[in-house]
């Protein structure tokens, strides 16, 4: 991990990495949404609805394992005290507000002729709700703490604490009684039928590879800005 704690080292990696991963994922992930939506048969209880779950599954893990992103980050931050876990944390945050976004628009619109309402204050929804406001309240964090030239572990450790959430959400359909449906897919196979089933692995993987492209965006973009502010406080200083 300490291999790429240097800034000219990480980016060496990153500049390449950005666009290889960002260009595999959009096609993986258009390849799989294409195909989910031509492809594959309608479900015989849901029907067309079930095409949701393309976007839907993978916007609901990359929504978690952004958070979980941002732990580790936390963890580094404040035990290795590694130079670029608070950067890393901060580039996760946004994306992985957005993608708890989507998990909750998808499963609104996923609910609506499913359940026969847009939301219900059950355990996986509720708990995927806390989690974006646990983004909105980490993003507002660690920005004001950016903002007063320090502040980070306060950030960190806020990162770890709302990682408490995770395994609430995760199981949260066996602890409450729910409208959500169960696990569906688990390592001893799936209750999916594989006409069905196919192209998600494909959308997932897809746009894991999008998720991890604009985190190196961003933390490129977070390097850059340090340095032009370290630049114009030089030159502010010699002035």
């Amino acid at each position: 991990m300490h291999a790429f704690a240097n800034p000219t080292r990480f980016l060496s990696l990153a500049r390449p990495l950005t666009g290889w991963l960002g260009w595999a994922g959009a096609v993986l992930a258009l390849v799989g949404i294409i195909a989910g939506l031509t492809l594959t048969p309608r479900d015989y209880l849901q029907g067309e609805t079930v095409r949701i779950m393309y976007i839907h599954v993978p916007a609901a893990w990359l929504g978690m394992a952004g958070w979980g992103g941002i732990a580790a980050a936390s963890v580094a931050e404040l035990v290795w005290r590694h130079p670029l876990a608070a950067i890393a944390a901060r580039a996760t945050a946004v994306p992985g507000a957005v993608f708890a976004a989507i998990c909750l628009a998808s499963g609104s619109i996923w609910g609506r002729p499913t359940w026969g309402t847009w939301w219900e204050w059950d355990g996986r929804l509720t708990s995927m709700l806390v989690l974006f406001f646990l983004y909105i309240a980490y993003i507002a964090l660690a920005d004001a703490s950016a903002d007063r030239g320090g502040g980070a572990r306060v950030a960190a450790i806020f990162g770890l604490v709302g990682a408490i959430n995770l395994p609430i959400i995760h199981f949260s359909v066996l602890w409450w009684r729910t409208l959500h449906q169960g696990q569906s897919i688990g390592f001893t196979g799936s209750t999916i039928a594989p006409s069905i089933l196919w192209p998600l692995p494909l959308t997932t993987i897809g746009f894991t590879l999008l998720f991890t492209a604009i985190i190196l965006m961003r933390m490129r973009m977070l390097l850059a800005n340090a340095k032009l502010e370290a630049r114009q406080r030089r030159m502010g200083g010699a002035a």
